[in-house]
């Protein structure tokens, strides 16, 4: 059975993010969002289609399935639809106004509507990948505890301690001093700098993180630059989950760490601090000291 993509159209929720970019080609573990749909699509024992049949499985462009949800649907193979709690169908086989079976997305399977749950998706690819890969160049003075896919030309300094799944493109300069943490993925091209931290995050290429800086739980665009000391927050002092705005309303995200959401072109000042799920549109920027308490727009 073939599976093919129906486009639900512009997801604005993911914004700043897709401002620059269709959501499918956001880059999580440094592959397109699209590709690892498709490759999940692949492993259940679908094909990729390339026409459209009523027996083909389709699946909204803007939805994440879980692998046991597509073998259930595999496994199904005549009319059948998944839809959320509001009732809205995910995916489907045949006509789904028509389908004969309904099922239920179970909760790794979701719509993404906002930024955060890219980070979600990218945490559950992230914890499949098993093997390492080295191809760059890793000082005697690192330390590497998990697992690490180095790409051609990028280098690791001495100092930088890489701990569990870690992903970074060709043609970065990682360190001196660099704490690296699971799941992080860092894209081409990029320079992450003197006693940098780096927890869940992706970055994406040719962004540069300065020294002194942290950045967790974040998602950060291309051709960016920290200023020395920037520091994303991603906790809350009471323990709850962080709240975002979204299309007009403070949503809960229901993320209990979350740092902040960075378009691409973004400078900040030294010494700038991020309240968590702050979000920043392309080509904005931060004076040094700022305190970024709302959403900055370009």
């Amino acid at each position: 059975m073939n599976a093919t993509f129906s486009d639900a159209g512009p997801v604005t929720g993911c914004e700043p993010i897709t401002c620059t970019r269709a959501l499918g080609d956001v880059p999580l573990t440094n592959r397109p969002l699209a590709d690892l749909q498709r490759e999940q699509w692949v492993k259940a024992g679908f094909e990729i289609s390339v026409t459209d049949t009523s027996r083909d499985l389709f699946v909204r462009n803007d939805v994440w399935l879980s692998s046991a949800i597509l073998a259930d649907l595999r496994q199904i193979g005549g009319p059948a639809v998944l839809r959320d709690a509001s009732g809205v169908a995910l995916a489907w086989i045949g006509n789904p106004a028509q389908a004969a079976k309904t099922l239920a997305p179970d909760k790794e399977s979701f719509q993404i509507r906002h930024s955060w749950d890219l980070l979600a998706i990218h945490e559950q690819v992230m914890a499949t990948i098993q093997d390492g890969r080295i191809e760059g160049d890793i000082s005697p003075a690192a330390t590497i505890e998990g697992t690490l896919v180095l790409g051609k030309g990028s280098r690791l300094l001495p100092g930088v301690y890489v701990e569990g799944t870690v992903i970074i493109g060709a043609h970065c300069k990682i360190g001196p001093n660099c704490y690296i943490r699971g799941a992080t993925s860092i894209g081409e091209g990029c320079h992450i700098g003197q006693a940098v931290e780096i927890k869940n995050s992706i970055i994406m290429e040719r962004t540069s993180i300065g020294h002194l800086s942290y950045c967790g739980d974040s998602i950060i665009g291309s051709h960016v630059n920290f200023g020395a000391g920037t520091i994303t927050a991603n906790f809350r002092h009471d323990g709850k989950t962080h709240r975002s705005m979204a299309g007009g309303q403070l949503l809960d995200t229901g993320r209990r760490k979350f740092g902040t959401i960075m378009g691409d072109h973004v400078h900040t000042g030294i010494h700038t601090s991020l309240y968590p799920g702050r979000k920043l549109w392309p080509n904005t920027s931060t004076l040094p000291g700022a305190i970024v308490k709302t959403d900055l727009h370009g």
